[in-house]
């Protein structure tokens, strides 16, 4: 936070550059030092064109750790010329709050703006959220909130609402890199006195994940462990002692990675479904929660191409509650590579939702006569049953009689493909339909067989 100038400031600056660590010395100075973020930074981004024109208006940054967050604000407010103030949403409180906004009104008066960084936005209380809406909606300073979580969810949807939210997302590998590279040359970094041999680099870029300041970090804390030898792959390892994964259970990286280990079910790779089951059990993930999704997906995605697919879901799942983690990740494995490679089909999936939405939009329908409960007291005073023929006395044991309610005896609900099991089944399905069109129905169903259909 700012205050009035402090005599021995400067000293203490000079001090601290030779004791920052540094990710703190490798901070860009300009936008064009920043890594990454090219649809933002790049000659036709939002953010640049928006500094260019002095016209930035209060911004959300939404992204990752180590994706440059607060290095954005601050360039910010140096190329708009303006104050910069910070605030913790963990440590400031409203009156915090109340004081940057009478320094902000001060400074206003003298012609500088200021621009207000907020780290953890999310973790601000309401009322102290409802607090920036009149200083944010005056102009009276350029809101900056960072936030890892999604803030269409965690933050006031009024604060949302008069601000611009840049999602960021993690660096790419080629990105980190470059960082690391210039890290080690620059006089500002480790200024060429250490050696890096390739694959030490592409080890710190693994391990960073995207991860801009435990890259350098890493990069320091090996450097410091090579001493006057190479940075190799086995210092890299040493140093970075294991990577924690970034996963909150409750948080976005739960219903992100969730969805996209359900679509590389759907999608049938089971490469990339063991790869994001992995995140999640690495992550913490409740596996009991990896197992009920695969229980969804076996029939919202696989269905009736091939009905095994729940049984082995099911299975993993009861297998799970035997054995337990770690053991049970096999069985979770088994489960997830099967589904993967099922074949597809959201059929019945579809059906019941087309039929769902036809009993809410008018109601439900009196079932026929002839299907309502035939006890013999309904059967003798209401005449239940009446008109009922048993399949199990008919030929092929089916009958041409529809069972849907009067009047909607051509409604559709079901539409099975090809793909599978269904293809036998979308015969049939087929067969039956057409003999319940045929005015007095046929005697003999054909065999059932794989036909083409639209999968």
């Amino acid at each position: 936070m700012s205050g009035q100038p402090d005599l021995f400031g400067d000293a203490v600056e000079r001090r601290l550059a030779g004791t920052r660590p540094l990710a703190a010395r490798m901070r860009p100075r300009t936008l064009d030092e920043v890594a990454g973020h090219r649809d933002q930074l790049g000659p036709e981004g939002f953010l640049r064109r928006a500094i260019a024109e002095d016209d930035v208006p209060s911004l959300v940054l939404y992204g990752p750790p180590g994706t440059g967050k607060t290095t954005l604000a601050r360039l910010v407010a140096t190329a708009t010329r303006a104050e910069f103030e910070e605030l913790s949403a963990v440590s400031a409180g409203l009156a915090d709050v109340r004081a940057v906004m009478q320094r902000a009104r001060d400074r206003l008066a003298a012609g500088t703006g200021t621009v207000l960084f907020i780290d953890e936005i999310h973790r601000f209380t309401k009322s102290q959220q409802d607090a920036l809406l009149p200083a944010v909606e005056d102009g009276l300073v350029v809101l900056v909130g960072a936030t890892t979580e999604n803030p269409y969810y965690e933050v006031n949807a009024a604060l949302v609402s008069r601000m611009r939210v840049l999602q960021l997302e993690a660096l790419g590998p080629d990105d980190v890199a470059g960082l690391v590279d210039r890290a080690v040359s620059d006089e500002r970094g480790l200024g060429g006195r250490v050696v890096v041999a390739p694959e030490a680099r592409a080890a710190i870029v693994r391990l960073a994940g995207g991860d801009a300041r435990y890259a350098l970090n890493l990069l320091e804390a090996a450097a410091g462990l090579a001493g006057d030898a190479p940075v190799t792959p086995e210092v890299v390892e040493r140093a970075g002692g294991g990577r924690a994964v970034v996963y909150d259970k409750d948080g976005d990286q739960h219903y992100n990675v969730a969805s996209a280990f359900i679509k590389s079910l759907r999608g049938s790779d089971p490469d990339a479904a063991l790869y994001w089951m992995a995140v999640m059990i690495e992550g913490g993930e409740d596996p009991t929660f990896i197992a009920r999704r695969m229980i969804v997906a076996a029939s919202e995605d696989i269905g009736n191409a091939d009905p095994r697919a729940l049984e082995v879901a099911v299975a993993a799942a009861r297998a799970l509650e035997f054995v337990g983690l770690p053991e049970a990740r096999i069985n979770l494995a088994q489960a997830a590579t099967y589904l993967a490679l099922a074949p597809k089909s959201d059929a019945a999936y579809r059906g019941i939702d087309a039929a769902l939405a036809r009993v809410r939009h008018e109601g439900a329908r009196v079932p026929p006569l002839a299907l309502r409960d035939a006890s013999p007291a309904n059967r003798d005073n209401l005449g239940h049953g009446t008109g009922y023929v048993n399949p199990h006395g008919a030929p092929g044991r089916v009958t041409a009689d529809s069972c849907m309610p009067d009047g909607m005896e051509d409604v559709t609900f079901f539409r099975p493909g090809g793909m599978g099991v269904e293809g036998d089944l979308a015969a049939r399905l087929a067969a039956l339909r057409a003999r319940a069109r045929e005015p007095t129905g046929s005697d003999t169903m054909p065999p059932s067989g794989d036909v083409e259909g639209d999968g």
